[in-house]
């Protein structure tokens, strides 16, 4: 029997935001693409598939973003901070997630600010409140927030090992490389 680890919370929620963001692409591609077909072969239209695909859109990814930032996702560039000694390291680690936390606090403080602004607004087709969109920058920040929170707390108690001290990756293409090393590793372990 296979050693796996157990889920945890955090990944039963990721797993959740993952399928949502799944259904939010599939219910996309089939409004627009009905769109199509609708204008092209019946000169009509569903007018308010193009306002409900930009929305969709908005919130998988700002879904997306979340789920990216548990996985450590995000694209950047690690060149001077993967050369710097440990203690290098995490001075820029406690940095960045410092400066993330704050552009996360200003990220909440703006959607929220803007969600009550609009919560009356209607929008042009559907008539729905606007206030819809600029949640989703609410409920990207709020367990954006609690992640870089965590990630900080290791950080600050020294619970990071050395592999984890640089958390981007340098290109899609090497991340996508080191994603199935680790799968490999994980296949080949001992049982």
């Amino acid at each position: 029997m296979l050693n796996t680890p157990t889920p945890t919370v955090l990944d039963r929620f990721c797993r959740l935001l993952e399928l949502l963001i799944a259904l939010c692409l599939a219910v996309m591609v089939v409004m627009v693409f009905g769109n199509v077909v609708l204008r092209y072969v019946f000169n009509s239209g569903i007018a308010v598939s193009e306002e409900l695909s930009r929305w969709l859109f908005v919130w998988m990814t700002f879904i997306g973003a979340i789920v990216a930032l548990k996985e450590h996702g995000h694209l950047g560039t690690d060149m001077l901070v993967a050369r710097l000694p440990r203690k290098g390291k995490l001075v820029c680690m406690v940095a960045s997630q410092l400066l993330m936390l704050w552009v996360t606090w200003l990220l909440l403080k703006g959607s929220w600010a803007q969600v009550l602004i609009n919560r009356d607004v209607e929008a042009p087709v559907t008539g729905a409140p606007m206030a819809v969109v600029y949640m989703a920058g609410v409920v990207f920040a709020v367990p954006a927030g609690l992640l870089l929170l965590a990630e900080l707390l290791r950080t600050l108690t020294g619970r990071l090992r050395d592999d984890e001290l640089v958390m981007v990756q340098e290109s899609e293409d090497l991340a996508h490389a080191q994603a199935q090393m680790q799968a490999e590793t994980k296949k080949d372990a001992p049982q």
